[in-house]
């Protein structure tokens, strides 16, 4: 059982023996401290119990930690997130700075330093606690919102003012243009939106990406058969962008 004050960090990494070793120096330094040993049980444990940091491997089975988090900032930008990894080289650093994480650390690692970099992560993240942007309130709420082409996202009440009125957009629907906006003018294969919108893994026919594009299209686009906005890259994906 969580006690009061105690915080809760999740380790996502699939070497049983760090991990491990992880868990114990965190409990021993008070932490809550659970494991997943894949991409796909991290996502599971960040939604259902609720961690306040997670350290992640980006070396996993199945869906890899970059993909493990994108996924995340789709949701939550405040929880913070330390990648431990032995991609260390300059260019690994810059993809995950560029996915959203908060602090990088190479393996090998000193234990002294990895616990010093996580309580300062806490900190941080208490000190911005009620603000996952940092940003002024009407900053906040203009964010909040995306307007391209006559259309407007509301992603606080995941509504849609566009061709065919106000509509009412799914999770699922409100992630993926989450995901496009973020990406605007960036290809992105059928692979990244399943692994970043929902979290598959490994090689998959699944038609769902291409059927959430039409429905997107039918929303957006003032024809749909011939679209602006959401376009097909043959043999590579779609594309999001504005003319």
């Amino acid at each position: 059982m969580k006690q009061t004050g105690q915080k809760r960090i999740l380790v996502i990494e699939d070497d049983r023996h760090i991990a491990e070793g992880l868990k114990l120096n965190l409990t021993l330094h008070g932490y809550d401290t659970a494991i997943a040993g894949s991409g796909t049980a991290g996502l599971r444990m960040w939604k259902e119990w609720n961690p306040d940091l997670i350290v992640l491997d980006i070396i996993l089975p199945g869906l890899d930690g970059l993909s493990v988090l994108r996924h995340i900032r789709l949701e939550d930008e405040k929880i913070p997130v330390l990648i431990l990894s032995a991609k260390g080289a300059p260019d690994d650093r810059i993809r995950g700075f560029s996915c959203g994480v908060d602090d990088y650390l190479a393996k090998p690692f000193n234990l002294e330093e990895f616990l010093l970099r996580i309580e300062r992560l806490l900190t941080r993240s208490a000190w911005s606690r009620g603000d996952k942007s940092g940003r002024k309130p009407e900053e906040q709420a203009e964010g909040r919102k995306y307007t391209f082409g006559g259309n407007t996202i509301d992603f606080e009440t995941m509504t849609a003012v566009c061709r065919q009125g106000v509509i009412q957009l799914t999770e699922q629907e409100t992630r993926l243009l989450k995901i496009f906006i973020a990406n605007r003018g960036k290809p992105l294969s059928r692979k990244v939106l399943l692994e970043v919108g929902w979290g598959y893994s490994g090689v998959t026919t699944t038609r769902t990406v291409d059927n959430f594009i039409v429905r997107l299209r039918r929303y957006f686009e003032d024809d749909p058969q011939n679209p602006v906005f959401f376009k097909s890259l043959r043999s590579v994906g779609y594309l999001f962008d504005l003319p």
